[in-house]
């Protein structure tokens, strides 16, 4: 046996240590509540410095607006926040960034398709299961795979369910459910239900718009934009194939007669075919369980806006 030290120079000894693998090492994750508590902590590597999530916390509490990517020392941080609490990787090699906070977004979502409910009693009452799906996604620091059906093979353990403290709106008709109807978790390896119930073929769809609007003194709109999104969450057994059909005038990239709906731009899931998308705007796919973004979109035409802000200064 021999050591990498004493290995020809002209010798790969393994591929742990290429430029491509140490884009996405990871030394640690954690995660942290408002209060700055670890609630979640998983040292890959035993090479990040002790105290790295007090320091993490004291360095986001020292500065108004900190960044999501800093150093502290030789090592990177890199966090992104969601649902109120820092979900924070730690690295002391040249990593990625951007990769590392699509990582972190990724979990985010897993953890949230395992749960129910992302929240700091959801993960605290479940850290067992977190733990394993963190030991099943990341292996020595190296991701391995984010894909919720996947990773359903390798969990054993059942999530303990957690009420959402969300305001319930009341439906509009019989055909809609409670928002609350989503937050629940995925089904078991073992019985696909959750708490021996019955197993329920469902789908929900959700689409979700962000505008931005920008008023001039007067009150007349200077730039307006819209940013949405088209969301699902499959519980849906046997991988079926699904259509979506959206409107027929929809127009894409360029402008259009008036009365159509025109997209600056969109993107779409990487399990959407769009085969007929041009001819008859239908969108065909096979639904990964969990949630998942069929269709992002942007637009950012004139439209009548549903509120108006008018300044008073006394």
């Amino acid at each position: 046996s021999y050591t990498p030290s004493q290995a020809p120079h002209s010798t790969l000894v393994t591929g742990a240590h290429t430029p491509s693998r140490r884009a996405t090492m990871l030394s640690q994750f954690f995660v942290l509540s408002p209060r700055g508590d670890t609630i979640i902590s998983k040292d890959y590597r035993g090479d990040s410095p002790p105290g790295a999530a007090e320091a993490f916390f004291r360095r986001c509490r020292e500065e108004r607006s900190c960044p999501p990517c800093f150093r502290i020392n030789d090592v990177t941080y890199v966090w992104v926040k969601q649902h109120g609490l820092m979900f924070v990787c730690n690295t002391r090699f040249n990593a990625s960034p951007s990769t590392i906070i699509e990582l972190l977004n990724r979990l985010v979502k897993v953890f949230k398709d395992y749960c129910g409910v992302l929240s700091e009693e959801a993960i605290r009452k479940n850290f067992i299961l977190i733990y394993e799906l963190l030991d099943e996604i990341v292996d020595f620091g190296y991701p391995q795979g984010t894909s919720t059906e996947n990773l359903k093979a390798c969990i054993y353990n059942e999530p303990l369910l957690v009420d959402a403290q969300k305001l319930r709106v009341p439906s509009l008709s019989t055909k809609t459910v409670s928002s609350s109807a989503v937050h629940k978790p995925i089904g078991s390896r073992k019985t696909g239900t959750i708490g021996g119930g019955a197993a329920r073929n469902e789908i929900f769809v959700d689409i979700l718009e962000r505008l931005t609007m920008l008023f001039a003194a007067n009150g007349s709109v200077v730039n307006s934009t819209i940013d949405g999104c088209i969301q699902m969450k499959s519980y849906l057994a046997g991988n079926p194939e699904l259509r979506l059909a959206l409107n027929e005038d929809l127009v894409v990239g360029k402008g259009g007669p008036y009365g159509t709906v025109v997209l600056d731009d969109c993107n779409f899931h990487e399990c959407v075919r769009l085969d007929d998308f041009e001819a008859q705007r239908l969108l065909s796919f096979v639904p990964p369980e969990g949630e998942f973004v069929v269709l992002n979109y942007r637009t950012a035409g004139d439209f009548r806006a549903p509120f108006r802000a008018l300044p008073q200064i006394e």
